[in-house]
Parts: structure tokens; C-alpha cells; sequence
């Protein structure tokens, strides 16, 4: 099996079994979701960026069958998401990486239970504006030089002997993104430890924005939003110690691509779920996501994996 799939398999059946924030009663039979021509009312969603594109693809679908059911899907980032979602503002929280337990913390105190479960694959990805030709790739160690606290790097000569005297500007997530925890505790060794004078948006379309529009620019994020603007990107292979990799399907998939490969994930409200609406749209999300998280560029779970979600799922 694959190195980086078996991980997730090991981990994902602990994770949907037992990250339960709270006692699931055993007596507590949810209402069936019945007929969806019955149903109607919200889904709130908010959350991660790079989560969002799975979920609106999957609401836009969910309602061609239901119009009945609104679902709306928010972009606040994986931190600001759960901020609404454990004080019960939205139903579902899309995030790129596991909740955090100062956040648990804050689910206990107001009684929130939740149930966390992998959706799919991304390789967060490093890109420069196109013009940036002599860039052949990056090192983890030089990601840090660039992103550290306290980094003064500001031209792409103080980059690497040889690279040219160019200004090196630099775009990523907020601090409430997902995705600048993983890339900041994956490079730095810390969540949340990088420099703070960079362009920040929890909106990972006006990142691409900036890089595009940027002779000396350099950014990262989700591989979905890459794979949308690849014609004005420049992908940076990364190099963790064993010559440069790209991120693709294939590199994200096998766990070549380290060490950006990441699972995505929802959380769902337990008492959210009770509710036909809700119920019904978490089950068409299990259903749905292997193809739809494809279609938008990520990379789908072993099946196995769904199978284990849509079971704990039923049973929350």
C-alpha cells in the first residue's frame, strides 16, 4: 500500500471512531432524512478555503435535486470556521488540518459534539509568477530562510548563489487558515511561526492574484486553486531531501510529494445532524465526495476510507 494512504488508514478509523467531543448516546436515534421533496431549511458550512471548492461543488449538485435545502458555504478560514462552529453558529466546518485543542476546549465549554471526517487529499502547493523562469525548484530548508520569523530576505539573490538581483514579494493565508498552520509547522517546526510582512488573504483566489500580478512573486496554497490558474503559475517543485517533486494526482496520491501531502476534512455538528436537512446533506456529501473532490482537483480517499465515514456517520 501506499506509504502516505497507509498512514491515513491507520489514523482516519481512530479519528471517526473516537474524536467525539463529548458521550454519544447510544439510545439517541437521529430522525431519518425521509423524502427530500419534504425537506427544507439551511446548511451553514464555513470555514477552510481550500475545503470550500469541495463543498460548493457538492451544494451546487446537492441542490439541483433539493432546492428545497439552502446550503451555504463560508470561507473564513479553517481557524475562523471553528471559532463559528464551536459556539453552534454553522452546522459543518470545512478545515485543513485536525482541530486544534485549545478549540476543542472551547467546544466542551458549550457543549458542542462533532463528529471529524476525511474528505480527501491535497498537496499544498508553492507557485511563483511565470516570469520567474530560473527557479528550478525550492528546499525546505530555503522555504524556511524565506518564511522564518525575523527573516529579512526580500530579494531573490539572497535566495540561492546564482539567483538573480530581483524583488522577492510573498503571498499566503491569514493566520486563521488551515493551511498557514500545516505550511508553518511543516517548515518551521511551528504552527503559526513565519515572518508577518507578506500579503495575507484567507481568500486563496486573491493569492492567486497576487502572484499572477507580480513579477517577484511567490505564494502557496490548496493544489485545487493551482490546478484553476495553471496557465498564469509557475509550480515550484519542492525539495525535501530527495530531489525536487511537484505536486499532481499521482505525487499527492503515492506520498512522493513530502512534505506537503495532507488529508482535508468536515466536521459536523452532532446537533446539527439531527436535523433532516442536515442529515440528508451529509449523506450526499459521503456519497458524492470521491468524485467530486476530483473534479475539483483534489485527490480522493482510498474507498475504504469513505466507507468508514458514511458507517461512523450513520451511527452519529
Amino acid at each position: 500500500m501506499k506509504p502516505f494512504l497507509n498512514k491515513l488508514a491507520i489514523i482516519s478509523p481512530v479519528i471517526l471512531a473516537t474524536l467525539l467531543l463529548g458521550a454519544c448516546s447510544k439510545d439517541a436515534t437521529p430522525p431519518a432524512a425521509g423524502s427530500t421533496a419534504t425537506l427544507s431549511g439551511t446548511v451553514r458550512i464555513d470555514g477552510s478555503s481550500t475545503v470550500a471548492p469541495i463543498s460548493e461543488a457538492i451544494a451546487e449538485e446537492y441542490n439541483k435535486s433539493v432546492p428545497s435545502v439552502r446550503v451555504t458555504v463560508g470561507t473564513s478560514g479553517t481557524g475562523g470556521g471553528f471559532k463559528k462552529f464551536m459556539a453552534a453558529e454553522t452546522d459543518i466546518s470545512d478545515a485543513s488540518r485536525p482541530v486544534k485543542p485549545e478549540e476543542i476546549e472551547q467546544g466542551k465549554a458549550a457543549n458542542i459534539e462533532y463528529l471529524e471526517i476525511p474528505v480527501a487529499y491535497d498537496g499544498l502547493s508553492i507557485v511563483a509568477n511565470p516570469s520567474l523562469t530560473f527557479i528550478d525548484k525550492l528546499t525546505v530548508a530555503e522555504l524556511k530562510m524565506i518564511w522564518e520569523p525575523g527573516s529579512t530576505v526580500n530579494n531573490w539573490k539572497d535566495v540561492r548563489p546564482g539567483f538573480p538581483d530581483k524583488v522577492l514579494h510573498l503571498y499566503g493565508p491569514g493566520t486563521d487558515s488551515g493551511t498557514f498552520d500545516y505550511f508553518t509547522e511543516t517548515v518551521m517546526g511551528k504552527a503559526g511561526a513565519s515572518r508577518p510582512d507578506y500579503t495575507a488573504s484567507e481568500d486563496d483566489n486573491i493569492l492567486v492574484q497576487g502572484v499572477t500580478g507580480d513579477e517577484g512573486g511567490l505564494g502557496f496554497f490548496g493544489f485545487a486553486y493551482y490546478e484553476a490558474s495553471a496557465d498564469k503559475l509557475k509550480l515550484v517543485p519542492i525539495d525535501a531531501g530527495k530531489g525536487p517533486v511537484s505536486p499532481s494526482t499521482a505525487t499527492i496520491n503515492d506520498g512522493s510529494y513530502a512534505p506537503f501531502s495532507r488529508p482535508l476534512f468536515i466536521y459536523v455538528n452532532k446537533a446539527s445532524a439531527q436535523r433532516p436537512e442536515v442529515r440528508a446533506f451529509v449523506e450526499f456529501y459521503l456519497n458524492t465526495v470521491p468524485t467530486i473532490a476530483k473534479d475539483v482537483g483534489y485527490v480522493a480517499l482510498p474507498a475504504a476510507s469513505y466507507e468508514t465515514g458514511k458507517a461512523a456517520f450513520a451511527k452519529f
